[in-house]
């Protein structure tokens, strides 16, 4: 109950951040944050700590706790947090969520590659899954997995136009918790084009890779492809 407490006030401290409600880019104390919540000092202390250790703040000795510009000015669409490590599903601007609008669900046989990604054996049919991620209308991804049937056997449409990472977690206890990634740029398609709105000499940018179970099991390849304005992560790095 704790974990999911801390997790909440991280989640109204950067809606609060971005609504500009500390215009002095100071937070306030942890003991007027703990009043404020009206939770305990050690779940304050939890919360900023998670929100120091990723960039969003830091703490000036003897001065207080800042708010760092850059997190703010960079803003990425991607802001990961839980054990569920469903990278599409933690897509967010501004607090917002993004629509999903199914293109394409089948079921298909493997080709090589996936076998060989996937662990997979020539008959082992996957599920292929293809999705548009937009914002307000605006699209910014699109998205194509694939899915070992064996390992999930009843996918269907109601489920994929939703989180398919927090369906396992919930209805399958299954979590994906460690991925290998890769994040490039390369010319835009006609495909991407029209599904996202770019011009011929604009690029896209690509982020893919494989999904594990906590158990190891390899469980999904993902081919993402973003608008070129989306692709923005952000990462702290502790230099010693």
């Amino acid at each position: 109950m704790t974990q999911f407490v801390y997790k909440q006030i991280i989640a109204d401290l950067k809606t609060k951040i971005f609504a500009g409600q500390y215009a002095d880019m100071k937070l306030p104390d942890e003991r007027s944050l703990s009043e404020a919540y009206q939770v305990s000092r050690s779940t304050i202390k939890r919360a900023l700590m998670k929100m120091e250790s990723s960039g969003i703040i830091f703490k000036k000795r003897g001065s207080g706790t800042f708010i760092n510009p850059l997190y703010i000015k960079n803003d990425s669409i991607f802001n990961y947090e839980g054990s569920n490590l469903g990278v599409s599903d933690n897509f967010q601007m501004h607090g917002k969520k993004p629509e999903i609008k199914v293109l394409n669900f089948e079921v298909i046989r493997p080709t090589e590659e996936l076998q060989r990604d996937l662990f997979l054996m020539p008959h082992d049919f996957v599920y292929k899954i293809v999705r548009l991620r937009l914002f307000e209308g605006a699209p910014f991804m699109i998205e194509t997995g694939y899915i070992p049937i064996k390992i999930v056997q009843n996918l269907d449409q109601t489920i994929i136009e939703g989180s398919i990472f927090h369906y396992l977690e919930e209805s399958r206890n299954l979590a994906v918790t460690k991925s290998f990634l890769s994040i490039f740029a390369e010319p835009s398609l006609p495909e991407d084009q029209e599904l996202l709105h770019l011009r011929e000499n604009e690029p896209v940018g690509i982020m893919e890779g494989i999904f594990f179970l906590d158990n190891g099991t390899p469980f999904e390849f993902s081919h993402m492809r973003f608008h070129y304005e989306y692709l923005k992560f952000n990462t702290f790095v502790s230099v010693h």
